[in-house]
């Protein structure tokens, strides 16, 4: 249990430290910028509470299926951003999405696997979205998009590590981490 508080409570301070936007003021051209892209507050929060929610909603040999989904729309939504795709509000879905997977941490037993693979995948693609559409003309999709697949890829293991240790713990805790979660998306979206 100990180990569980001071995992939640870095994830608290590097949350806390990270940007509240991650799509202003940065370079998209390189793998070291996508590596980097992920640690915004909004992609911290909504790629570990993925992980977390995989732990807890679906079954063991099934739980790399909520972070599968959100890699595979993650990539497809930047690839449609990288080709023009733009959707108003973007930046709001995300922080919703933020706030979505708050709800989907403090409930994770009582909403179906389908159901909330369907939300994974559709916050994942606004997400894209965001990517792709930050990418200049002409260049440097392919080396952001590794850099970027791979932070989410250790930001899901993270979540799915965290999510194991707190299945032994009570509802409350599962309850807290959800609210923190959604409560930060509030805030996030206030700032859209």
């Amino acid at each position: 249990m100990n180990n569980t508080l001071r995992t939640l409570g870095t994830i608290a301070a590097l949350t806390a430290s990270a940007s509240v936007s991650a799509h202003t003021g940065h370079g998209t051209e390189t793998l070291l910028t996508g590596l980097a892209h992920p640690l915004g507050l909004d992609h911290l929060l909504a790629m570990v509470a993925v992980g977390v929610w995989s732990a807890a909603a679906l079954p063991i040999g099934q739980r790399i299926t909520g972070p599968a989904t959100f890699m595979a729309a993650l990539l497809a939504g930047a690839l449609a951003g990288a080709a023009g795709l733009v959707l108003p509000g973007t930046e709001a879905l995300i922080a919703l999405s933020v706030v979505v997977f708050g709800a989907m941490l403090a409930f994770a037993q009582r909403i179906p696997a389908r159901g909330g693979l369907v939300l994974v995948g559709l916050a994942a693609l606004m997400h894209g979205l965001a990517h792709g559409a930050e990418l200049p003309a002409g260049g440097g999709f392919v080396g952001y998009a590794l850099g970027f697949l791979a932070t989410t890829a250790l930001l899901h293991s993270a979540g799915l590590g965290l999510g194991h240790a707190m299945l032994r713990l009570h509802g409350v805790a599962w309850r807290l981490l959800g609210a923190g979660v959604g409560v930060t998306g509030l805030v996030l979206l206030t700032r859209v």
